[in-house]
């Protein structure tokens, strides 16, 4: 029997007793970790897909250890202005070893149900104004949970930004409260190199208003790094 399941942001096509190497995990060593975003389970000839995901089915694994993957060379040069950075980046990752796939209970999600028939006419105009009264509410539920520029944060852009306020985090309070392991596997599916050690540190200056302390210690990182 083999499965592929989704773990922190990747696709992963996994047996009984294989290992996997995962973005990092917030899991201790030695625990035990379940996974249930699963999108096709196979056992022989039978094969079950999910709609996107299997309803029931989950694979349970054992997190063996925390390690970092091999070095990246990463190296930026702007033409003719003298400019060339070289750094290396080495991406925290998570051994787990697949313990059970379990399918049990596992169907495909139901489908929608029918659109109900239009009701007569007279229904009409309540309907239609329902909805005014929810779009004039909706501007003041929005700016309710405006969060600061987590992109004042070095290394922080536009995507990843999106991300955090996604997840939860919108504020550099919040941001200062996360461990970078988790921050990492926040952002996983986001493209690039990205290293989130001093975020939390940087967040929690910038939640403190030490900009000018902040400003200076920025301007010695590169992408976060210090």
């Amino acid at each position: 029997m083999y499965a592929i399941v989704e773990i922190a942001g990747q696709q992963f096509k996994v047996a009984k007793d294989q290992k996997v190497f995962v973005h990092r995990l917030a899991t201790e060593e030695g625990k035990k970790v379940s996974f249930d975003n699963v999108l096709l389970i196979g056992d022989g000839d039978k094969v079950t897909i999910g709609a996107p995901a299997i309803d029931g089915a989950q694979v349970g694994a054992k997190v063996v250890k925390h390690l970092k993957g091999d070095k990246v060379i990463v190296f930026k040069k702007k033409r003719r202005k003298g400019y060339r950075v070289k750094n290396g980046h080495r991406q925290s990752l998570t051994e787990i070893v697949i313990e059970n796939i379990t399918a049990s209970g596992a169907k495909k999600a139901a489908p929608k149900k029918e659109a109900k028939k239009a009701e007569p006419k007279a229904a009409a105009p309540v309907k239609e104004a329902a909805p005014k009264a929810e779009a004039k509410k909706a501007p003041a539920k929005k700016a309710a949970s405006k969060g600061d520029d987590l992109k004042k944060i070095e290394g922080i852009g536009p995507k990843i930004a999106q991300t955090l306020t996604d997840a939860g985090i919108a504020t550099f309070a919040e941001l200062a409260k996360t461990d970078a392991a988790k921050i990492s596997e926040i952002i996983a599916g986001v493209r690039g190199n990205h290293v989130t050690d001093t975020w939390p540190k940087q967040a929690e200056m910038a939640a403190a208003g030490e900009w000018d302390a902040l400003k200076k210690w920025q301007d010695e990182l590169d992408g976060g790094k210090a």
